[in-house]
């Protein structure tokens, strides 16, 4: 798990989290107060601050964290299955 906060402030965080996507080394992400993930598309998660925001590397992640899968996107990690 990797936090958003943690990448650093500006465009600089902007660039690593761009090369971390490029890299397929995050795939997910998800709300840290909410415990909820889902994909980068999201509604929902667009919407979220960005001190509450994770990634994940995969869904298998995520889970294990304790994190469930997002309403306005389960059918999309679920069919993907």
């Amino acid at each position: 798990m990797i936090y958003h906060a943690a990448l650093g402030k500006g465009f600089a965080a902007s660039r690593r989290l761009k090369q971390l996507i490029d890299q397929d080394k995050i795939q997910l992400a998800g709300n840290r107060k909410l415990r909820i993930y889902g994909t980068f598309d999201c509604f929902s998660g667009k919407r979220m601050k960005k001190e509450n925001r994770v990634f994940f590397v995969s869904e298998k992640e995520a889970i294990e964290s304790g994190y469930r899968c997002c309403k306005h996107c389960w059918c999309k990690t679920q069919r993907a299955r």
